[in-house]
């Protein structure tokens, strides 16, 4: 029996590329999206993909009306849940918006479930709940001290769910903290295309490199690292996708909390990826050092061994294939999916 999973914010860039590996997997998903960072245009090129186009709702995870309807009526045997506002800067400047999106849309959501009982759950956290990190790599039980409201915000719903995990030993959840997904499809038909200007470094050197913008603005080159610039752990983001299938399996056979991280285990610098997507386009990237961006750290990178053991999970795409997936996406589709 084909399993109907429901995927918030999967018209988004991590949830579309999501829906290709559920689909791969036997898995049926099913699209929540508001559409407020995403195109439905992906459903189409998502068809291309997978040779079916999923369904999608336009909607809400605030929504409770909706999403009771929902449970009501699809047999839904797990949630994924992406929908989330993602922006460094933009939590710094507007720390209720992303607590009431983050963090009360998660509530509303859990409430549905557990009224439908549908109690297994996926959630997309990230590193930022790390915040400043006494040492990477960063196994999952190191200290959680995020250092802006976005990261604030992830972290109170993974307390949030954990503690309802424990008044509610039935529930399955799996918490994911990845790291910095870049990448497309091989296909170059879904990518990431964020709506005005990029908040995430890959993006920007896509737009760079295409000839969308004129130079790249590098947040810091005085950082304690080897060039100055900012170390991330990059991973592919249908490394990622993957790593969503395996914890829903995982969450599926048993009750309990597990929390994981999903990185490469090896960090990169800015410098780095300017240099390596310029191998991979043919293209020179012009960039200049600008100003540090309040609540950025200097360098993190994951220790993904965890996950390796429960999950049966690695990173297998390196910053290559990365960037010529990334650019492959981005000369098919300048303007995203207009």
């Amino acid at each position: 029996m084909t399993h109907t999973i429901l995927v918030t914010g999967g018209a988004g860039f991590i949830g579309s590329h999501t829906c290709v590996a559920l689909a791969q997997a036997g898995y049926e998903p099913l699209i929540l999206d508001n559409l407020g960072n995403s195109d439905i245009r992906v459903v189409d090129r998502l068809a291309r993909i997978t040779g079916r186009a999923p369904r999608w709702i336009e909607g809400d995870v605030r929504d409770r009306a909706l999403l009771d309807r929902i449970f009501a009526e699809e047999r839904i045997a797990g949630v994924i849940h992406f929908a989330g506002l993602k922006a460094v800067g933009d939590s710094v400047a507007d720390p209720i918006g992303y607590y009431e999106n983050n963090v009360h849309g998660t509530w509303v959501l859990t409430q549905a479930m557990e009224a439908a009982g549908v109690r297994t759950l996926v959630f997309s956290s990230s590193a930022t709940v790390y915040g400043d990190p006494e040492r990477s790599p960063i196994p999952e039980d190191a200290p959680c001290r995020p250092a802006n409201p976005y990261g604030r915000s992830k972290r109170i719903v993974e307390e949030t769910l954990a503690d309802w995990q424990q008044a509610s030993p039935g529930w399955r959840i799996v918490l994911l903290r990845y790291f910095n997904p870049v990448g497309a499809h091989e296909s170059g038909l879904i990518g990431e295309h964020p709506q005005g200007k990029p908040n995430n470094l890959m993006p920007f050197v896509c737009q760079v490199a295409v000839g969308l913008r004129d130079k790249l603005v590098v947040h810091g080159g005085d950082y304690p690292t080897a060039d100055g610039t900012g170390v991330r752990d990059y991973v592919h983001v249908m490394d990622l996708a993957e790593g969503h299938v395996a914890a829903l399996r995982k969450a599926q056979e048993a009750p309990g909390l597990l929390t994981l991280n999903l990185g490469t285990g090896q960090g990169a610098s800015v410098l780095d990826v300017v240099k390596a997507f310029e191998a991979a386009s043919g293209r020179s990237i012009a960039y200049e050092i600008g100003p540090r961006r309040p609540g950025d750290v200097p360098a993190y990178w994951a220790d993904p061994a965890l996950a390796g053991r429960v999950l049966g999970w690695q990173a297998r795409r390196g910053l290559e294939q990365m960037c010529a997936d990334a650019w492959r996406w981005q000369q098919g589709n300048p303007r995203g999916y207009e």
